[in-house]
Parts: C-alpha cells; structure tokens; sequence
C-alpha cells in the first residue's frame, strides 16, 4: 500500500475513534442531564426484587425514570416508589400496596416505650401518611411502613439494560475507555503530521546577490 494511503487510513481510522468515543461520552452526560432538567432522576436498578410478572417489573440492571412527589394525593396503590426505608440510607424501590395514616410515636422518658403523640392544643393524634411497600419478586411485605418524608419519588418508565450502560459510563474503566483512546488518536495524528513534514522535500535554496556583486556586475 503506497505511503499517502496508509496515512490517510491512519488519519480516517484516528478520526473515527475520536468521533465515535467524544459521542459516548457526551451521551453519558447529557442523558441524566435531559431528564434533570424535566424534573426526572435516572436510577439504576441493582437488585432483582422488582423482577416480577406484574406490569411495570423490571429487573437489575435495568434504568428507572423516577419522579419527585410533593403531596401524598400523588400516591396510588399499585405503584411503584423509590424510598429510603426507616433506618436506612440505602434508596429502594418498591411497589406500594397500602396507604395508611398512622400515628406518630414519641418515645416516653420515664418508661421507654414508644406512645402516640397527641397534639397539645387539641388532644388529637397526631398521624402523618405512610406507605406499605413489597417487591414483586418477594414473598411478603417489606417489614416496616414507610412515611411520606422518606419518599423519594414515583417511577414513570423503565428502560431495560441501560443502567449497566449508565454505571459502566459512570467507572473509571467506563471513562478510560472513553477519554483515552481520543487522545491517543490525536497524539498519532500530531506525531504524524510532524513525520510528513519532516519527510518533505525542501525548496532549493538560491544565493542572493550581496552588494559587490551589484558593485562588480
């Protein structure tokens, strides 16, 4: 293959991978971004407890669009909640299958025990909403009632297999992948350009006529 086509082939393929990894990450990046700007979060899925038959499953690995909630009136039975159960940090997901209003317990200084809270004007318990929640691939409820300031959001839609996409982009593999290869590409092309120019053939150069030559001509 003579040299001009090798170093248009080295040139098209090092553009290419330039191309093809700055879309990936730019795709990695605005995507969240586009649904944090319609008020929507993307979560990964990273268990199968929602891996279930009902309508609305889904299983790990899969991404779910999630959206905040303001008022319990914004809660059905049947469907599907991120939450922060009591006494844990960790987000879950889980379908509801009851609302109640339950009371709010305070504990007793002289006992210990743990007493509804009335209110001091009116006498009257004090409740706040709470959800019970289950996975669709558990047996039974989860063990304790969720209330509404734990959680999250509502789940709108679920798109099959992009959270592995979403944390593989997310991982340091995931970035290396996508950042470094550009950068090598560019760098062989840098340095190949500086090789042609070397390779060049240079003009001759002429000798120019110094003041005793006009002098003497």
């Amino acid at each position: 293959m003579p040299r001009s086509w090798r170093r248009r082939l080295v040139t098209a393929v090092a553009w290419l991978v330039v191309v093809v990894c700055a879309t990936a990450y730019a795709v990695s990046l605005l995507v969240p971004l586009w649904f944090q700007l319609h008020d929507q979060r993307v979560l990964i899925v990273t268990s199968g407890s929602m891996s279930g038959t009902e309508s609305g499953g889904f299983d790990a690995g899969d991404a779910v669009i999630m959206r905040r909630i303001t008022d319990p009136s914004q809660l059905r039975v049947g469907q599907v909640v991120s939450f922060w159960p009591p006494g844990s940090d960790a987000l879950v997901t889980h379908r509801i299958v009851a609302l109640h209003y339950l009371p709010v317990l305070r504990q007793d200084e002289a006992t210990g025990r743990m007493l509804p809270t009335r209110d001091p004007v009116t006498g009257e318990l004090v409740e706040r909403p709470f959800i019970v929640t289950k996975g669709d691939a558990n047996p039974a409820p989860d063990p304790d009632a969720t209330p509404l300031s734990r959680v999250r959001g509502v789940v709108l839609d679920v798109y099959p297999g992009w959270g592995w996409v979403l944390a593989w982009a997310r991982s340091a593999e995931g970035r290396f992948a996508m950042l470094v290869p550009p950068l090598v590409a560019l760098a062989v092309m840098e340095v190949q350009s500086l090789l042609d120019s070397r390779r060049a053939p240079r003009p001759p150069r002429h000798r120019g006529r110094t003041q005793d030559d006009l002098l003497l001509g």
